[in-house]
């Protein structure tokens, strides 16, 4: 099983109002609740957004939907994924440069 990363929200996120929040930036939702960035599925809805990187873009992407929806992004053994100053860390360590990291597009590691 791979790893999954997930958004956490003081409130619940309902369908509709993730609908309507991603869209604007430049995401896109496919049946059965799968999050796309372009053509790329970076996430799905399961009552919240829940994604299984496999490069660096999509933990990129993920940063980028946790912050659109108005959350953070949470590991499963707790730790916290966001940006500051344009680069993305890991509880305090730099993953990279956000917009270097999607330039390079989603290759897997």
């Amino acid at each position: 099983m791979s790893y999954e990363l997930h958004v956490e929200r003081e409130s619940p996120l309902a369908f509709a109002e993730l609908a309507r929040a991603i869209a604007p930036a430049g995401f896109s939702l496919r049946e059965p609740g799968e999050i796309l960035a372009g053509a790329h599925p970076v996430a799905r809805w399961r009552e919240r957004v829940v994604g299984t990187p496999a490069s660096d873009w999509d933990v990129a992407q993920l940063v980028r939907l946790a912050a659109v929806l108005g959350g953070r992004l949470r590991g499963e053994d707790g730790e916290h994924y966001y940006l500051r100053d344009g680069v993305i860390e890991v509880d305090g360590d730099a993953i990279g440069d956000l917009d270097q990291i999607l330039r390079q597009g989603p290759a897997a590691w």
